[in-house]
């Protein structure tokens, strides 16, 4: 498929039929619907789709997209979960699971400590043993149902942890015994100090020959996170997630900590419903799939629902292992299935009374960014200017990832390595498997393909093998962020680092050659090493510079002359060397320059 070289623009309303897209597109209904199926998208041509899925087409055909007029109408509200609850009759609210965020640094062992919980294997599917995407499970303690939240550590994740935090009830920060407090541990103190949300700590690792929870306390402590028996008001439990040592222990904890304010942790379970987004994804084989976690009424198969743009009524709910349910009541998490469209994370979802209500909400719903940017303008000589800055070295990346949570933490965390000298572009981004069209894209950019999570389907596969292309896919988030630093780096100048070995004043010409001199003398300080760089200094004034070719002691060949030594060299220069000048000797090295830490 021919990518535009020169990206049209066109203007998308929230939503739109697929036959009026493909007329604005000026394509056929038949070749739109091909490439919406290529997407997982099975929808006939009288079918709506949002924004978004209209901008990943769009753009697949080599278009730009924006917002039209339509899409200024209205916003998704966004509604504070105990206001809403508050709406409903004091008579009908009962207690429900409480939800428990998991946050703490990458690699502490969240994700392991949650499967110690479950006593599944969540961690060996999790690529690098590093949470990829939040993630919400139930699990039993002692007759009460506890709904966790699992958040990743690495610091591209920022907005999933905030927004992980923002729909629970009390918190369990991880910290390891043997590592101490992260940027990410106290990003999250941060987070959780901001939503008002209780927390009991879990000292992790204490296994290890290297665990000291008394120092994770001590730099708690310089947070303002006091230990109990400190004196201070949040409870900390050393554990071992991998040995399981004390978790009964720190879910009582977890649960101590949520039944101080049990007023808050209700809802009815026959009321108004409402939910949170907390993931969201295409699967090729089921199409949008959102991840919601209930906070009010209960969900079930067959209702529909709106959550921002995309609505539909759900066809399949399923729990976090994977198996069909067909409701969802309070604090618990469900994958839905039936929805048009990708909605957005951190969306509200909730039901209307009719199909024509949903579209006239889903046409009010604010458009978010869209998932896709366009190859950007050529630089020419006349568009630079001639008196311009040097421009900086730019390096294109076409970016794919499975979910949308992924893909902001992936744009963002490239967004940062940007610098004045190399700009990251993204010249295009979307969800789902790397198509032919990401190839075509890739190559007339003279880019990078890179996906995360993302399956390379057949076609492209040929196609870039065709055009000797490099797919690069990755499962683990910081490896892929790795790989665009390293190629960044390589754009960098290198640093030109200059030293000083030591100093040696001429004491006698020996003999004068058309392209240098040899040279008699005593090392004043430091040290003169041969294939060093020379300044010849008369005064304050450099007359010269050249290098050492040969260096001798005693008439002796030696590396190195050191301090109050005399020494003979073969100087490669212009030969205006004289006696009582001073040769300052130096070494240049060129470093290779970094990104970030």
């Amino acid at each position: 498929m021919p990518v535009a070289t020169q990206p049209k623009k066109i203007a998308l309303p929230p939503r739109i039929v697929i036959r009026e897209f493909a007329s604005r597109l000026g394509l056929p209904v038949t070749q739109v619907m091909a490439e919406l199926i290529k997407n997982g998208i099975m929808s006939s041509q009288n079918e709506e789709i949002d924004f978004e899925t209209a901008a990943i087409i769009a753009g697949d055909f080599g278009f730009q997209t924006g917002p039209g007029a339509e899409a200024a109408e209205g916003s998704a509200p966004t509604y504070i979960i105990d206001e809403w609850i508050s709406h409903e009759d004091p008579k009908t609210l009962t207690p429900r699971p409480p939800v428990v965020v998991v946050m703490g640094h990458v690699d502490h062992g969240k994700t392991k400590l949650l499967d110690t919980i479950r006593r599944t294997k969540v961690v060996e599917s999790e690529a690098g043993g590093i949470t990829q995407h939040i993630g919400a499970y139930q699990a039993e303690h002692k007759g009460r149902t506890v709904t966790f939240i699992d958040t990743p550590g690495h610091e591209a994740f920022s907005a999933m942890r905030s927004r992980g935090a923002k729909v629970a009830d009390v918190a369990i920060l991880v910290v390891a015994a043997d590592d101490g407090v992260k940027p990410q541990t106290k990003e999250a103190i941060e987070i959780l100090n901001s939503a008002g949300i209780s927390f009991a700590v879990a000292i992790n690792k204490i296994d290890l020959p290297a665990a000291n929870p008394e120092k994770v306390k001590k730099e708690l402590a310089e947070l303002n996170v006091q230990a109990e028996e400190w004196g201070g008001k949040i409870p900390m439990v050393g554990i071992s997630a991998k040995a399981g040592t004390n978790i009964d222990e720190l879910l009582d904890t977890a649960l101590l900590v949520a039944d101080v304010e049990k007023e808050k942790v209700i809802a009815n379970p026959s009321g108004r419903l409402l939910g949170t987004i907390i993931e969201s994804n295409v699967d090729p084989g089921e199409g949008a799939v959102a991840t919601v976690l209930v906070h009010n009424g209960t969900l079930k198969v067959g209702d529909q629902v709106k959550a921002g743009a995309a609505f539909g009524k759900v066809k399949a709910l399923k729990d976090s292992a994977g198996k069909t349910v067909k409701e969802a009541p309070p604090s618990f998490p469900a994958r839905v299935l039936g929805l048009k469209g990708v909605a957005k994370v951190g969306d509200n979802l909730t039901v209307a009374d009719d199909v024509k209500a949903l579209k006239k909400q889903a046409k009010k719903a604010k458009v978010s960014r869209p998932l896709e940017t366009t190859l950007p303008e050529p630089i020419t000589p006349e568009s630079e200017g001639a008196g311009a800055a040097p421009a900086a070295t730019k390096l294109n990346v076409v970016l794919k990832a499975d979910r949308l949570g992924s893909l902001e933490a992936l744009r963002d965390a490239i967004d940062k390595l940007s610098s004045d000298e190399v700009q990251i572009v993204i010249v295009h981004q979307g969800l789902g498997n790397i198509t032919e069209a990401d190839v075509l894209r890739a190559d007339a950019a003279t880019t990078h393909l890179l996906g995360f999570q993302s399956a390379v389907t057949p076609k492209a596969e040929a196609v870039a093998k065709g055009r000797d292309l490099e797919v690069k896919t990755f499962s683990v988030i910081y490896d892929l962020v790795d790989f665009v630093r390293e190629q960044a780096e390589a754009l960098l100048a290198p640093e030109v680092v200059e030293t000083t070995l030591g100093h040696l004043k001429v004491l006698a010409i020996f003999r004068t050659e058309h392209s240098g001199m040899v040279v008699g003398g005593r090392v004043e300080s430091g040290k003169v090493e041969p294939d060093s760089q020379v300044r010849v200094k008369r005064g304050d004034a450099v007359v010269s510079e050249g290098s050492i070719k040969q260096l001798q002691h005693n008439k002796q060949a030696v590396k190195e002359v050191v301090a109050g030594q005399e020494a003979g060299i073969r100087y490669e220069g212009p030969p205006v060397i004289k006696e009582g000048d001073v040769l300052e000797i130096f070494r240049v090295e060129k470093r290779k320059r970094h990104i970030g830490p």
